[in-house]
C-alpha cells in the first residue's frame, strides 16, 4: 500500500485510494462537488502520549456527517480505525498527531451523488497548543452560529467552517485569541471552534445543545468525566451576561481537548480548581485509552 517505512522528515501521510502519500497530494479538481459545492466533511482524532482517545467516535462520526450532506462513503467505522492505527506507525511514536478522516463528494451539480463519495485520511504533526496551560483570551463576537434550518449543523461539515474563520479573524485583529458566538436568537453557542463551558459557586454550566453548534466529542467526555467525579454539570440556555459574572471559563476541543480562558473582552480571569480539574480527569482518560 504505498510508501511503508518511516521517514522522520514527512511532517504529513496522506491516505487516497489504497495508497499513502507523503504530504499534500493533488486529489481535488474544479469539476469535484466537495470543491464547488462544498459536499466536504471531516473529523479530527487525536494521538497524544501515545494513545488516541475516543478515535472509534472520531471515525464514526465523520461517516455520520457524510451521511447528513447526502454521501455514501464506501468504508465502515472499522477500516477508517485500521487506516488510522496503521498511518500513526509511520511517524515517530513521541509526536503529537492530528488525525483528520475526510468524505468529498465527487460528482453532482447541485447535491452530490451519494455513490461518488470520495475518502481520504490524512495523519499530521501537532503538537498540543500552549494554550492548554497558559490559556487563551476571547471576546464577544459579532458572528453568529447558524440554525438548522439554514446550515448543515449536524455534520462537522468544512462549509460551516469560512464563519468560524471570519469570527476567528475578527477576534485576532482586537487581540484576542478566539470569539464566543452567539446563536441565532442571542443566546450563547460556544467559542469559535470549541465548545463553552464556565463555572458559578462551584456548579458548572455549559450551553445545552440546540441544533446550532456541533455536541463535540471532548465535550461529551468532558461532562461525563466531571459528573462521574461528583461535580454538578448543568447544560442549559445561557446568555453572556453569565459569563461575565463567572467565576471560571473553559473551553474543550479536540485541537487543545480541554484549555482555561484567561480573559473574557477586557476582564482577566484565572484557571480555577474546576478546569484543572476536568484537565487531569481528560489526561487520565486519555493516558487510560486502548488505543
Amino acid at each position: 500500500m504505498g510508501h511503508a517505512a518511516t521517514d522522520s522528515t514527512v511532517t504529513t501521510w496522506t491516505w487516497f485510494k489504497g495508497e499513502w502519500h507523503e504530504g499534500n497530494p493533488n486529489i481535488m479538481g474544479p469539476q469535484t462537488h466537495g470543491v464547488w459545492m462544498a459536499s466536504t466533511v471531516f473529523d479530527g482524532a487525536r494521538r497524544m502520549n501515545g494513545k488516541m482517545p475516543d478515535l472509534h467516535p472520531h471515525c464514526a462520526r465523520v461517516i455520520r456527517s457524510a451521511n447528513l450532506m447526502g454521501l455514501k462513503p464506501a468504508i465502515t467505522t472499522d477500516e477508517i480505525v485500521a487506516l488510522a492505527k496503521e498511518g500513526v506507525k509511520k511517524f515517530d511514536p513521541e509526536l503529537a498527531l492530528y488525525i483528520k478522516p475526510i468524505v468529498y463528494g465527487g460528482e453532482g451539480f447541485l447535491a452530490p451523488v451519494p455513490e461518488s463519495a470520495q475518502f481520504v485520511l490524512c495523519i499530521s504533526v501537532s503538537e498540543m497548543p500552549e494554550a492548554v496551560q497558559t490559556g487563551f483570551s476571547a471576546r464577544k463576537s459579532s458572528f453568529r452560529r447558524p440554525s438548522p434550518e439554514s446550515a448543515p449543523t449536524e455534520a462537522k461539515a468544512a462549509c460551516l467552517y469560512p464563519n468560524v474563520g471570519r469570527a476567528v479573524t475578527e477576534a485576532k485583529n482586537d487581540g484576542f485569541d478566539t470569539g464566543v458566538m452567539l446563536d441565532p436568537i442571542g443566546n450563547v453557542a460556544e467559542f469559535s471552534y470549541a465548545n463553552l463551558f464556565f463555572s458559578k459557586d462551584n456548579v458548572v454550566y455549559t450551553p445545552a445543545i440546540n441544533g446550532t453548534f456541533l455536541n463535540g466529542l471532548t465535550r461529551q467526555r468532558v461532562i461525563t468525566l466531571l459528573r462521574k467525579d461528583g461535580v454538578e454539570v448543568v447544560e442549559k440556555t445561557c446568555v453572556y451576561s453569565e459569563l461575565e459574572t463567572a467565576d471560571e471559563i473553559f473551553g474543550t476541543g479536540n485541537y487543545y481537548k480541554v484549555a482555561p480562558c484567561v480573559k473574557l473582552d477586557e476582564r482577566a480571569l484565572q484557571p480555577g480548581p474546576i478546569t484543572r480539574r476536568a484537565q487531569e480527569l481528560y489526561t487520565a482518560f486519555a493516558a487510560a485509552s486502548a488505543d
